[in-house]
């Protein structure tokens, strides 16, 4: 039996935005209103309403949306044999990157919104593939292929250290 290598960096991360918890909340709160107003009290909800059945349809989306955005985990983990990303609920399996494939490794400080449109998982043609939760730190990843992959993290400077101490930094 082979000995399993220790992870030597492992991140868990969620959405921390307060905007984003209250943008869904009155979002679904709003829906609510309006399955109560059509279906419990028989007015018609706004100038152009929809059919019952779509109003119910529309509003379970919408929950469970929001379930699945604020439910939503970014794990990391590194070891010697390469990096491990996992966007759930949107994965449910680990991308891995071989340190094989990379060409470069570094933690950079990015802007979100200027170079992905925000946070989440994101891609852009300049910047490549980015899976983020919230602040301005990730892991780039360049690989072999010259495509890019950002992965956001909390734990920048402790990042970097694992990866001098990995031996991973490539110029």
């Amino acid at each position: 039996m082979m000995k399993k290598e220790p992870v030597e960096f492992y991140e868990v991360q969620r959405f921390r935005q307060w905007w984003t918890w209250i943008l869904l909340l009155g979002i679904n709160a709003l829906f609510l209103w309006g399955c109560i107003q059509q279906l419990l009290l028989g007015k018609e909800w706004g100038t152009n309403p929809m059919n019952d059945a779509g109003l119910i349809i529309v509003a379970a989306a919408m929950l469970l949306l929001s379930v699945a955005i604020l439910g939503a985990k970014l794990f990391t983990y590194i070891n010697e044999e390469g990096v491990y990303v996992k966007f759930f609920p949107f994965h449910f399996r680990y991308k891995f990157y071989d340190w094989s494939n990379l060409h470069k490794v570094y933690v950079r400080d990015y802007k979100p919104i200027k170079e992905f449109g925000g946070w989440g998982i994101r891609f852009s043609i300049n910047a490549g593939r980015a899976f983020t939760m919230s602040g301005n730190k990730g892991l780039q990843l360049v690989l072999m292929n010259g495509k890019k992959v950002l992965i956001g993290t909390m734990q920048a400077e402790f990042l970097a250290e694992i990866l001098v101490k990995l031996g991973k930094t490539k110029d």
